[in-house]
């Protein structure tokens, strides 16, 4: 179970966390320019766009979780169990597997609008990656400074959804996220007026009363609702800095505590890592469930021309500044 959120606070900030019960490996990389990609499409890049994001590397390949690329673009997959469908080949359409999607469109496009385009002639494809790596069920939120879209292949097909929140989480289908805000209207970070009955003096009695009723459980629909609320009444900070501590704060609000959601499997759920890009300047930020300093990675401090892929282990382990 994942969040997904977009921030503008001066620059453009994007970010995620990536809740589960177990990690895959995954690593900070970088895609440089020359880094040659071959796509089940038949279409081979030998030049494109950088990216970089969180991915796990198979076979020398990165299976991006979520990235930004050079242009802007920014994306992020999220688990869509018992809703996304992927469909087989069709020949008048550009066939892209699940695996490569985010790839394929950090590459080759900038903007959401190239984006919008592209996608009334793509078809997701079932392709696996490997045995090791089956295709996972998820949908994508896609955004840049100005614009954002949530993606769901299901089974009526390709579906291309505007986000005016900024915000997605797991399930339900992005259509029925929306509306439940309509059940949240009355709340707000002002203190509440009396609606009740204008016979009674009722008075408020501490602060923050006005989000009464704000669902703290971590189900994905309340985290939406949540995330949505505290995002969206965010002002913008004076500095980066500022900036960067106010969305992982906003992602904060939704992180998932050890020992809260137990699996069926005996293992627990917990916020793997909290990601934060600040896309206009190409700083990849995160923090680890078991490092809550935060670590970052600058693309603009390698070579960005070259044909390798950059990797950086994630950093685990607490890092306490004493004080004394």
């Amino acid at each position: 179970m994942c969040t997904a959120a977009k921030y503008i606070s001066g620059d453009f900030y994007f970010g995620r966390t990536l809740d589960n019960d177990c990690g895959y490996g995954e690593e900070v990389v970088i895609t440089p320019r020359r880094r040659r990609l071959d796509f089940t499409t038949g279409e081979t890049l030998s030049a494109h766009y950088a990216f970089l994001g969180i991915a796990t590397v198979a076979d020398n390949f990165p299976l991006y979780y979520d990235a930004f690329n050079e242009k802007g673009l920014a994306i992020a997959g999220l688990n869509f169990v018992g809703n996304a469908v992927y469909h087989e080949a069709c020949p008048d359409k550009i066939n892209v597997a699940q695996y490569e999607f985010v790839p394929w469109l950090l590459a080759k496009f900038a903007s959401v609008a190239e984006v919008r385009r592209a996608l009334k002639k793509v078809n997701i494809t079932p392709v696996p990656f490997s045995d090791v790596f089956p295709c996972a069920e998820l949908h994508w939120m896609i955004a840049d400074k100005s614009d954002c879209i949530v993606v769901e292949s299901t089974a009526s097909g390709l579906n291309v959804y505007d986000n005016p929140v900024g915000v997605l989480t797991n399930n339900p289908p992005f259509p029925e996220q929306l509306f439940a805000l309509n059940n949240y209207m009355a709340l707000s970070p002002r203190p509440p007026k009396n609606n009740f009955c204008d016979k009674l003096k009722l008075n408020t009695y501490s602060r923050g009363m006005g989000a009464m009723g704000l669902p703290g459980d971590l189900s994905s629909q309340s985290r939406f609702v949540r995330a949505a609320f505290t995002c969206l009444n965010s002002p913008a900070c004076g500095d980066c800095n500022a900036s960067l501590s106010q969305f992982f704060h906003i992602l904060g609000s939704v992180e998932q505590t050890l020992g809260s959601c137990l699996m069926d499997n005996g293992h627990y759920e917990t916020t793997i890592y909290t990601s934060c890009c600040n896309v206009d300047k190409g700083v990849f930020y995160y923090t680890s469930y078991d490092n809550r300093r935060i670590s970052a990675v600058d693309m603009n401090k390698v070579n960005l021309e070259g044909t390798s892929l950059f990797r950086y282990p994630i950093v685990h382990g607490e890092q306490v500044l004493w004080q004394n």
